[in-house]
């Protein structure tokens, strides 16, 4: 794992949609990953939302909304209070920003359907954001890389030629 990567940029770049740059978007998703998961500060996060904000996951097998967002957060972080993730990875383009990201911590309580363990777990995460043209996060689409995941808990996993079979 890399240093982490700071989403923000001396460059300049002036491609722009609507009245924000390149730039504000990445600085806008970034300062979400931190308030949400580094600091826990989700109120203020949650402002950073539109009034249709949708959340989708790998982890989770539906979409929620802002409310039902927060209070996943408040269950993960209950769960992994030592959470801290770090973006190696920030790209924009238009209305939408890629995020590349780490999870690091140990799950002390169950969540989601898993037990605790004593593992610091590190776990890859790829998210699509889309954004407003007036800075809202609208949607985030993320994906886990789950396979580790289960692996690092001892858990079963299988192989992609098992999964594609009957």
């Amino acid at each position: 794992m890399g240093a982490p990567v700071t989403c923000s940029t001396a460059s300049g770049a002036s491609s722009r949609e609507g009245n924000m740059s390149l730039d504000d978007r990445k600085k806008v998703v970034c300062q979400h990953i931190d308030l949400v998961w580094n600091r826990g500060r989700l109120a203020l996060a949650e402002q950073l939302h539109s009034r249709d904000f949708l959340y989708k996951s790998s982890f989770v097998g539906h979409p929620l909304d802002s409310a039902g967002f927060i209070q996943m957060v408040q269950d993960i972080r209950h769960a992994m209070p030592d959470l801290q993730v770090v973006i190696e990875e920030c790209i924009a383009e238009g209305c939408k920003v890629v995020t590349w990201s780490t999870l690091i911590g140990t799950i002390q309580k169950p969540a989601l359907g898993y037990p605790p363990s004593d593992k610091v777990l590190s776990i890859s995460a790829m998210a699509f954001w889309t954004l407003s043209p007036g800075n809202e996060i609208q949607e985030i689409c993320t994906m886990f890389d789950m396979e580790s995941f289960r692996s690092q808990l001892g858990l079963q996993t299988r192989s992609f030629a098992e999964k594609a079979l009957p």
